[in-house]
């Protein structure tokens, strides 16, 4: 008998005794510095990004920034707030998908440099057309996608 596979909502819920504040040593500091670095709990990344409102932004590293603030940690780990952004926005199209108005707006978190995430439900093009209704330019360059000078548009934490 295998187990019931976890819904997005359930992954979400799950905070796996995080949030944690580690020391960065050996592998971690080579690679991000020294100091202390904060692995958020997936809620408190969704937290965050309930907060963009609408005609705002936010990227994975403002989000971090936010997360190393509340924290008093140097850095948050960009893997974990990757993940759990990613999560939040398929917990929150699950919650759509059933009804809810309220979801988290995750089409409003984008990667590093104002890039469209295409790992986000409905790829580059649900993404792009909630955020040209929210009044924003989505232009392409190469392969990838951006919003224009979406650092006018970042959200304030």
């Amino acid at each position: 008998m295998s187990a019931k596979k976890k819904t997005w909502r359930e992954k979400l819920a799950n905070d796996n005794g995080l949030p944690k504040v580690i020391t960065m040593d050996g592998k971690l500091s080579s690679k991000w510095g020294t100091g202390t670095c904060v692995v958020p709990a997936p809620r408190e990344v969704d937290a965050l990004m309930r907060t963009v409102k609408k005609g705002r932004l936010a990227t994975i590293d403002s989000l971090r920034r936010a997360l190393a603030t509340k924290h008093g940690s140097t850095i948050a780990c960009p893997i974990t707030t990757g993940i759990f952004a990613w999560i939040a926005a398929h917990a929150a199209n699950e919650a759509e998908l059933e009804g809810n108005t309220k979801a988290t707006p995750w089409w409003r978190t984008l990667k590093s440099g104002g890039e469209l995430n295409p790992k986000y439900p409905g790829g580059i093009e649900a993404a792009a057309e909630r955020l040209r209704d929210e009044g924003h330019t989505v232009f392409q360059k190469g392969k990838r996608w951006f919003v224009k000078d979406h650092e006018k548009s970042l959200a304030k934490w």
